[in-house]
C-alpha cells in the first residue's frame, strides 16, 4: 500500500525518488517500476487516442472541389463536390452538391446527390435529393427526402468501386451471361 500511495503522488517521486525508491524497490520493485512507466505512458497513449475537434466549414464559406478527411467534418456553408469523412454533420444552413460518404452522417441541411454511410440520420430540417445507401437509417418527422433508400451491410466499400447505376448493370451482366451458356448447351 505504501508504494501505491507514492505512485499516485508524482511530486514526492521526482524529489525523493532516490531515498524512498530504495525502500520501494526492496518491498515491490516491479510494482514501482511498472506504474512509474505506466503513468507517463498513459498521457502519451491518451494523447494519440484523443479525438481532434471536427473541422468546421462556416456558413460564409463556399468550396468548389472535393473534401477528404479521416476525422470529423461539420459543414455549415456550401460545398460543390464530393465529401469523404469519418463523421459528417451537415448543418441547417449547409448545402452539399455531390456525393457524401461517411461512417456516420447527420443531415440537418440540404444534400443534392448520393449519400452513403454506415449510420445515416436525417433530422426534421433535412432536405435530401438523391439516393441513400446505408447500413442503418433514421428519418425524423418533417425531413424532406426524394430518392431511393437501399440497405447494404457495407455501403462504404460496395458503392465505392462503381456508381450505383453501374452496380445494377454489373449485376445484370453476370445474370445475362448465365443464361447465354444455357441456350448454347441447348443448341448443341
Amino acid at each position: 500500500m505504501f508504494s501505491k500511495s507514492r505512485i499516485n503522488e508524482p511530486g514526492p517521486k521526482a524529489g525523493e525518488t532516490d531515498t524512498k525508491a530504495s525502500d520501494a524497490d526492496k518491498a515491490a520493485a516491479p510494482k514501482s517500476s511498472m506504474p512509474t512507466s505506466g503513468t507517463p505512458s498513459m498521457p502519451a497513449s491518451t494523447a494519440p487516442k484523443a479525438k481532434p475537434p471536427a473541422s468546421t466549414l462556416s456558413s460564409d464559406l463556399t468550396v468548389v472541389g472535393n473534401l477528404k478527411s479521416t476525422g470529423d467534418i461539420l459543414v455549415e456553408g456550401t460545398i460543390e463536390g464530393d465529401i469523404r469523412a469519418h463523421q459528417l454533420t451537415i448543418g441547417e444552413t449547409a448545402t452539399v452538391k455531390g456525393e457524401v460518404v461517411a461512417d456516420d452522417v447527420v443531415v440537418n441541411g440540404r444534400i443534392v446527390g448520393r449519400l452513403r454511410g454506415l449510420k445515416v440520420r436525417l433530422t426534421s430540417t433535412a432536405r435530401v435529393e438523391g439516393d441513400i445507401i446505408h447500413k442503418t437509417i433514421a428519418i425524423e418527422s418533417g425531413a424532406h427526402f426524394e430518392g431511393s433508400v437501399q440497405r447494404q451491410d457495407d455501403p462504404l466499400n460496395n458503392g465505392g468501386s462503381a456508381p450505383k447505376k453501374a452496380a445494377p448493370a454489373a449485376a445484370s451482366a453476370p445474370a445475362a451471361a448465365a443464361p447465354a451458356p444455357a441456350p448454347t448447351k441447348s443448341d448443341s
